[in-house]
């Protein structure tokens, strides 16, 4: 719906936008000088776990994400809530003293914010980060024989969905909490080190795996082969989509990606499922020349990020995405 929008609005033609709304990109970037550019995104949600220092800390890290997935260095956020009139003090409190946590750990100093009164508790941030306008990552610019690699597992919808509806085991619980207050900050800075020949980076949100793996196939002009034995799954993971426990937003990317995808005969129809589901604070997808791939992996891992290698891109042609 938002898509549809925005590509009826006029575009503001300023030469110091380095990406804008308009590419489907991680955050906008910006040139101040030929030596710097701000990163600059937003994002804030409802809770998806119950402890309100826990919710903080995941609202945070998926905040920073998508700076680091730009090659960014957070700098600076801005607090964004939404609280009500009559609630609970010191959930407030935990709320934002969770999310400040994250931010110190990532070296973004908080400066302000915005709250209203909402019977509905929401939190996230306004984040800006820095980078050099010669080193902006973003997601169209892979080629054919990259190989992409994908930096934390998936799962983390359908897991959120059954803790909700008290489905969930407390080894899930604890797995997918883990996956969503773990920052990008290491993975990014492996990646953005001299010498690797990175094409495109994005990282894997609300979207899903195949809507992020989507928007860098259509925005570089390729086609991906993606391999589902490969991709990474949290604990408990499967067991909710046999459940039954589909969020929402795993529906809607189904019914708004699947069409340019095609599936091998042995893939399970339950790993198709979750390739839709939509993450938070997601892995960094990372689109590298096949012969750094390798030495990609193997720096990440030392650096103790659980790196692996999920797919290829290929020449353009149908379907856009082949999952085998």
């Amino acid at each position: 719906m938002l898509d549809s929008v925005l590509g009826k609005l006029a575009r503001q033609h300023d030469p110091n936008v380095l990406v804008g709304f308009d590419t489907a990109d991680d955050a906008g970037v910006y040139q101040l000088t030929p030596e710097l550019a701000l990163v600059q995104t937003v994002d804030f949600f409802t809770p998806i776990v119950d402890d309100p220092y826990i919710f903080g800390q995941i609202a945070a890290t998926n905040s920073l994400s998508d700076v680091y997935a730009m090659g960014g260095r957070p700098i600076s956020a801005m607090t964004l809530v939404c609280f009500p009139e009559n609630g609970d003090i010191s959930i407030l409190e935990q709320m934002l003293a969770g999310g400040l946590s994250k931010m110190v750990e990532a070296g973004c100093t908080v400066i302000g914010g915005h709250s209203i009164k909402d019977d509905e508790i929401k939190l996230g941030y306004s984040v800006t980060g820095t980078v050099h306008p010669g080193r902006v990552l973003t997601n169209s610019g892979a080629k054919p024989g990259d190989r992409l690699i994908f930096t934390k597992a998936i799962g983390t919808g359908v897991i959120s969905t059954a803790i909700k509806r008290g489905h969930a085991e407390p080894a899930w619980v604890r797995g997918a909490v883990h996956a969503m207050t773990t920052l990008n900050k290491t993975a990014a800075e492996v990646v953005i080190a001299e010498g690797f020949a990175i094409d495109a980076m994005t990282d894997v949100t609300g979207f899903g795996l195949i809507g992020h793996v989507r928007e860098v196939a259509r925005g570089s002009g390729v086609s991906v082969r993606l391999f589902a034995s490969k991709v990474p799954l949290l604990d408990g993971a499967l067991e909710c989509v046999k459940r039954g426990d589909i969020p929402g937003g795993l529906k809607a990317n189904r019914g708004f990606a699947e069409g340019c995808a095609e599936y091998a005969d042995g893939v399970p129809v339950d790993m198709r499922t979750l390739l839709y589901d939509p993450q938070t604070a997601g892995g960094l997808l990372i689109s590298v020349a096949a012969k750094d791939g390798s030495r990609l992996i193997s720096q990440l891992v030392d650096a103790g990020v659980n790196a692996v290698e999920i797919g290829e891109v290929v020449d353009k042609q149908s379907p856009l995405i082949a999952v085998l």
